[in-house]
C-alpha cells in the first residue's frame, strides 16, 4: 500500500504526540485492568478469614434469618442471601453493618447457625485492595475525586483512539516486510519497534473496544439518560454491586402474602430462566415494600455486569419482573447494549475469555511502554542530529520518568495485593492509597535522581 510521504509524516507526528501524552496513563489502565480481571477472586484471597462454621443448607435459610432478624431488627432493610459462599462472605446471610452509601462497599456482618442451631454472626471487613486496583484502571492512576478522572479518563480514550488510527496508517506500508520482523542485531531501537508493531497489530481489535467503550463509560451518564428515553425504562450502572442497588421495579403483590424461601425461589427462576445460575438473593425495602434483585451468570450469553447478569424478581410470587439485565431474556436493544459492556469487561465466555483478556492488558501495556521508548530514542536521535551533546530537559524528564512511572505502577500493585494477603485486617481505603502512592512516588524519585 502507497501513501505519500508527507501524509505519512503528519501521521507520524500525531501518533508520537498523542502516544507520549497519553502512554504512561494508559499504562496504569492497561496493567491493572488486567489485575482487575480477576478482582472477585483477589478480593477473597485478600479477605481475613473469618472462623466460623460452615453455611447452613438453603433450606434452613427461613430459620437463620428469623433468629438474624430477632437480633439484628435494622437488617431486614437491606439483606443478602449468599447462594454460592465463599471466603470473603462465607456465610448464607449477610448484611451491611452500616447504611449502603454509594457504590462504596463498607464492613458486612455475615451469618450462619452453628451445630446446636445457635445464631453465629461476624463481621467482615471488605478489603479495598482488589476494588482500589479497579479504580486505578478506571481513573488511570490519577488520584483526582472520580468526577472529574472519569471526563479525563473519556478525553484520553479519545487520543488514544486516534494513535490507533494513525498508527495502523503509518504501519500499512511496512505490514508485509515488518509484520513478523525482530531485528536483535540491529539494536535495542530496532526491536522496541518491531515488539510495539507486532503487539499493536495483533491486538488492534482489541484496542479498538477498549477505546470505544471507555469513552461510553466516561460520559454513560448523558448515555444511559439517551437509553432510558429510547427504551422506555429506568438505568442502573453496569458498576452497581450486586447487594446494595436493588432494581427499582416492584411488584403489586399483596402485603400479606409470606415471602418465598430461597429455595422456592430458585426452583422458580429454573422454569423461568434455564440455564441462569443465581448467586445472591439481594433484599431491600422500599417505598413499594420489599424488592428483590438476584444476580447470577450464564455462560452462554454475555453478561451486564463484570461478573454477573440481574433480574428484579418478585419476592412473594417468584414471577421475573425485569429481565433488562437478564442474560438471554433481554430485548434487542438491551441485549445490543450488552455486548457493548461485555466486550470491555470480558464478561463472556467464561475463565478463558477472563485470561485472554489479561493477556491482552498486559500486551497492551507493553506496547505503551515500547511506544514511550520509541519516542525517546527518536528524540535522541534528532538532538544529536542538531548538534546537542547531552539529553535536552523535557528528553531527559521523560527518559526517567518512564521506566519510573512503569516499576511504581507494578511494584505498588504488587505491595498493595501482597500487604493485604498478609495483613487482611489492617488493610484500609486510606491506607492502601497511601502504601500505593509511595511506592509510586519513590520509584520515581529514584530514576529522577539515580546518576
Amino acid at each position: 500500500m502507497k501513501i505519500r510521504s508527507d501524509i505519512l509524516r503528519v501521521y507520524r507526528e500525531v501518533h508520537s504526540w498523542v502516544g507520549i501524552c497519553a502512554g504512561l496513563l494508559l499504562f496504569v489502565a492497561f496493567f491493572a485492568g488486567a489485575i482487575s480481571m480477576f478482582e472477585q477472586p483477589l478480593q477473597n484471597l485478600t479477605s481475613p478469614q473469618l472462623d466460623m462454621p460452615p453455611p447452613v443448607p438453603l433450606s434452613r435459610t427461613p430459620d437463620l434469618l428469623e433468629k438474624v432478624f430477632s437480633a439484628y431488627p435494622q437488617a431486614r432493610q437491606t439483606y443478602t442471601i449468599l447462594l454460592a459462599p465463599d471466603r470473603g462472605l462465607p456465610g448464607r446471610v449477610a448484611w451491611p453493618v452500616h447504611p449502603p452509601h454509594g457504590h462504596d462497599a463498607g464492613p458486612m456482618f455475615v451469618a450462619t447457625l452453628a451445630p446446636d442451631g445457635t445464631l453465629v454472626v461476624r463481621q467482615q471487613a471488605i478489603t479495598p485492595v482488589a476494588h482500589f486496583i479497579d479504580m486505578l484502571h478506571q481513573e488511570l492512576g490519577i488520584p483526582l475525586p472520580h468526577a472529574i478522572s472519569r471526563p479525563f479518563m473519556g478525553i484520553i480514550a479519545l487520543l488514544y483512539g486516534m494513535a490507533l488510527i494513525s498508527g495502523v496508517l503509518l504501519f500499512l506500508p511496512t505490514l508485509a516486510r515488518n509484520l513478523f520482523a525482530f531485528r536483535f542485531r540491529e539494536g535495542p531501537r530496532k526491536l522496541w519497534l518491531d515488539l510495539h508493531n507486532l503487539l499493536g497489530f495483533f491486538s488492534l481489535p482489541f484496542h479498538i473496544v477498549m477505546a470505544l467503550t471507555s469513552v461510553v463509560f466516561a460520559f454513560h451518564d448523558p448515555i444511559f439518560a439517551v437509553q432510558s428515553r429510547v427504551f422506555g425504562t429506568s438505568h442502573t450502572s453496569p458498576h452497581s454491586p450486586t447487594h446494595t442497588r436493588p432494581h427499582p421495579i416492584t411488584a403489586d403483590q399483596h402485603p400479606d402474602a409470606p415471602l418465598l424461601t430461597p429455595t422456592e425461589l430458585v426452583t422458580s427462576l429454573e422454569t423461568q430462566a434455564s440455564g441462569f445460575v443465581p448467586t445472591i438473593l439481594a433484599y431491600s425495602q422500599g417505598h413499594g415494600g420489599t424488592m428483590l434483585r438476584v444476580s447470577g451468570q450464564d455462560s452462554r450469553y454475555s453478561m451486564r455486569g463484570p461478573t454477573a447478569g440481574f433480574a428484579t424478581v418478585d419476592p412473594r410470587s417468584g414471577k421475573i419482573l425485569s429481565a433488562d439485565y437478564l442474560p438471554g431474556h433481554q430485548k434487542t436493544g438491551f441485549a445490543i447494549l450488552t455486548v457493548f459492556f461485555a466486550l470491555h469487561f470480558g464478561s463472556f465466555g467464561g475463565n478463558a475469555i477472563r485470561w485472554g483478556y489479561v493477556v491482552l492488558g498486559l500486551a497492551g501495556a507493553g506496547m505503551f511502554y515500547t511506544g514511550n521508548r520509541l519516542w525517546i530514542d527518536a528524540r535522541r536521535r534528532r538532538e544529536k542530529a542538531a548538534g546537542l551533546s547531552r539529553d535536552s530537559l523535557p528528553t531527559k524528564i521523560l527518559s526517567r520518568l518512564t521506566p519510573g512511572w512503569v516499576t511504581g505502577c507494578i511494584t505498588g500493585c504488587l505491595v498493595i495485593l501482597t500487604a493485604g494477603y498478609f495483613c487482611p485486617d489492617v488493610m484500609t481505603v486510606a491506607l492502601v492509597k497511601e502504601i500505593y502512592y509511595a511506592v509510586f512516588i519513590v520509584f520515581i524519585a529514584f530514576f529522577m535522581l539515580k546518576p
